[in-house]
């Protein structure tokens, strides 16, 4: 595996697009002060995904994107590229040339793309794991770094040596498991505090469940005794009725008899008019005699 090439466009900097092609025998970057050697390197680790401002020498991450000049507009985002050659099949994946991107927009977005597909930062980790090559590795070295080898700062030749030796994988893939470990542990408790709120939840749900199973078997009753009082109240209005109209048939025929009585007298008493008229027309000449 071997580094091929680096584009940089909008770090630091660096405000044009720039390519640096590393070809073989190429094993290190020259310049004058000032030149942006170090800023290289920070492009370097950037797209390796180095997520530490102060490793970049910048106070916020948003300042690594090209702030402009009296004759260039600040650009609107960093964009890093990195290519390697993978005929030897070093890194897993069966692409030859492999190369990451990592953008960063002044709105604060950002992506992480592996031969130009959108990825995860843990993708990448994981593709490089095996190779030494990381933000924090000894592969690319910076000036300051070689004063911190020579001065063991911080343990920087016994970290260099195992990373030489293959061991600092290790320690990563070791703090990795740790992590899952912690989270898997903070998750248990999680785990408990809901079991603990799924029980009480549990507890109210069963009060509720009661006071429902009490409420529709109340209104079981209720309708049964409704409906039965239904009944009664129709059977005593029925009864009351058939007792209605049986006095009311009697009444009838009271009434249809006093009819009869009523055309008998009043048909009497036209009769015994006549007949006192005739009487009353006859009385005089009686009396004349």
């Amino acid at each position: 595996m071997r580094l091929t090439s680096l584009e940089i466009k909008g770090f630091k900097s660096f405000g044009d697009k720039v390519s640096i092609h590393f070809d073989k025998g190429v094993t290190s970057i020259v310049g004058p002060n000032g030149s942006g050697k170090s800023n290289v390197v920070d492009s370097i680790r950037w797209v390796l995904g180095e997520q530490k401002t102060r490793m970049l020498r910048s106070e916020k991450m948003e300042n690594i994107i090209f702030n402009g000049n009296k004759n260039r507009k600040p650009a609107s985002l960093a964009e890093v590229s990195l290519s390697f050659e993978n005929t030897k099949n070093i890194l897993p994946t069966e692409y030859s040339t492999v190369t990451i991107t990592r953008r960063l927009y002044r709105t604060g977005e950002s992506e992480y793309l592996l031969n130009n597909v959108t990825c995860r930062l843990k993708d990448i980790t994981d593709l490089f794991l095996d190779t030494g090559i990381g933000s924090d590795s000894y592969a690319i070295i910076e000036l300051k770094m070689v004063d911190e080898i020579l001065n063991d700062k911080n343990n920087a030749i016994k970290n260099l040596l195992e990373e030489a030796a293959g061991i600092s994988k290790y320690k990563i893939r070791k703090k990795q498991t740790l992590q899952k470990l912690e989270d898997t542990d903070t998750d248990l408790k999680r785990v408990d505090d809901l079991l603990f709120e799924i029980e009480r939840n549990m507890k109210q749900l069963e009060s509720q469940a009661k006071k429902t199973e009490r409420y529709y078997r109340l209104k079981e009753q209720y309708k049964e005794l409704s409906t039965e009082l239904a009944l009664f109240t129709i059977s005593g209005s029925k009864k009351t009725f058939d007792e209605l109209q049986k006095q009311e048939a009697h009444q009838q025929e009271e009434k249809i008899g006093l009819d009869t009585q009523m055309d008998t007298l009043e048909a009497e008493l036209q009769q015994v008019k006549l007949l006192a008229l005739d009487k009353e027309k006859n009385y005089p000449n009686h009396k004349r005699f």
